[in-house]
């Protein structure tokens, strides 16, 4: 059986790190976006995938108001157009 070699694993500097060069953070309501207000150059909130489009767009708001970015603020909302 093989084993599992050291090389094998990321930089812990980056491990986490999106190519954008933040950090992940799941919100699912706007009251969470609040807590990334002093980190918003280093985590950018991820809205999590049961979100209505009602409440995503709550979040989108109050994160533009704080300056926070959003990986996937349109994501159901491009859908809701669609149809």
């Amino acid at each position: 059986m093989k084993l599992v070699k050291i090389g094998y694993g990321s930089n812990s500097k980056t491990r986490h790190l999106l190519p954008n060069g933040f950090l992940k953070f799941a919100v699912s309501n706007a009251k969470e976006i609040d807590l990334l207000l002093m980190q918003n150059r280093k985590y950018a909130a991820e809205i999590a995938h049961n979100v209505s489009v009602r409440k995503r767009k709550e979040i989108v708001e109050r994160a533009n108001q704080l300056n926070v970015r959003v990986i996937n603020g349109n994501a159901k909302a491009r859908t809701e157009q669609n149809e």
